[in-house]
């Protein structure tokens, strides 16, 4: 996210240096979706992703697999496409972004952060430091900013298949062992990604687990290395400090469950160039819960189904056989609908189709603790 917060932080007027220890393009384990909300918020940071740069997809498509079989619903996006495209191909759009728009880039370059901070063994003086540093931040551990709560942790793999998308979704596989995600990049091309909370599993061992997937992901197609991190869910006290600010997964983080990991970093970054072209760090320290508040309760929600396999069974059924709600469930994702709204209109009939499923609302409960 340091390349967004740049870009933002540069058309409001300051004057920005990005150093990073790595060189462009620069390859990150992830499902490589971009939402319509996510392809909003980076268009308003002057990136358009054109067609030939991936795949788009119009929703997402849930599948749960069982001993008993599948359950399987689908809806549409109603705020337009989603667009997948390699994380490297994103990379470079948003260097050449930023260098259009005038940030200062070091690639390959040192940062020592002690009584100061020096850049290649040279102090550096700043009117403002910001830590986009990912889940491991140096920057936040340095100004005292680690103090929070981890919530959940699961690894995750990814690797590229010269296949062509199995459909005009992104498709979400549940299976006991976790999640495979399969995002189309390209006419010819497939990400597929797998996030589990099992440390045993690997990301084969989890495919082959679904027929279906087994049948129609060969070696013979793999065109990638596979690629693993991790995946968290985490809750800072506190994101900035005097004149120094985290952003993206240095700041906080939701599991890649909900796929907006890059959606929430680019609301990060144009909150913290509307802060600073204030003056100072307080309106994103004050807001940037928000930003990170609607996919904590995706994640938790998710997570939850993914835990408990009767109860992912009962949900996944109930939405296979009244796709209305899923399709309700992803407009509150995408914003394009409130949560009070759609709880005011479904709760009811969510409680009355899940208990005629045998799942009753103190087990759900009992479940979520």
């Amino acid at each position: 996210m340091g390349l967004a917060a740049a870009i933002a932080l540069q058309m409001r007027g300051a004057h920005v240096l990005v150093v990073d220890a790595l060189k462009p393009p620069i390859d990150k384990a992830c499902g490589e979706g971009l939402m319509p909300d996510a392809r909003r918020d980076l268009a308003a940071l002057g990136v358009c992703c054109e067609p030939d740069e991936g795949a788009p997809f119009r929703g997402i498509q849930f599948v749960n697999w069982t001993d008993r079989g599948l359950a399987s619903v689908s809806a549409d996006f109603a705020g337009g496409e989603g667009i997948g495209m390699r994380r490297t191909m994103l990379h470079s759009r948003l260097v050449n972004r930023a260098v259009e728009v005038g940030v200062r880039l070091r690639w390959n370059t040192h940062v020592a952060l002690g009584t100061s901070v020096s850049i290649d063994g040279q102090q550096c003086n700043y009117q403002y430091l910001v830590g986009a540093d990912g889940q491991s931040s140096r920057v936040r551990k340095w100004a005292g900013l680690d103090r929070g709560r981890l919530i959940s942790k699961r690894l995750g793999f990814r690797k590229h298949y010269r296949v062509r998308p199995f459909s005009g979704y992104v498709e979400v596989h549940w299976c006991a062992l976790g999640q495979v995600y399969i995002t189309p990049v390209g006419r010819d091309e497939i990400c597929v990604a797998v996030v589990t909370r099992d440390r045993s599993s690997r990301m084969k061992q989890i495919i082959d687990s679904i027929p279906y997937l087994r049948s129609r992901l060969s070696s013979k197609d793999e065109i990638s290395i596979e690629r693993g991190a991790l995946t968290t869910t985490r809750r800072l006290r506190c994101v900035a400090k005097s004149n120094i600010a985290l952003i993206g997964d240095a700041s906080g983080s939701v599991d890649a469950v909900t796929g907006e990991g890059l959606a929430v970093g680019f609301r990060q970054a144009s909150l913290l160039g509307r802060s600073i072209e204030k003056g100072s760090l307080e309106l994103y320290a004050a807001d940037h819960e928000k930003s990170l508040q609607m996919a904590r309760r995706m994640a938790r929600a998710l997570l939850l189904i993914d835990a408990h396999s009767s109860f992912r069974n009962a949900v996944m059924c109930t939405l296979a056989s009244s796709p209305d709600l899923f399709r309700g469930l992803l407009q509150v994702h995408m914003g394009d609908e409130t949560l009070a709204h759609f709880l005011l209109g479904n709760s009811g009939a969510v409680i009355k189709r899940l208990a005629n499923r045998g799942v009753t609302v103190s087990e759900t409960e009992r479940a979520s603790t």
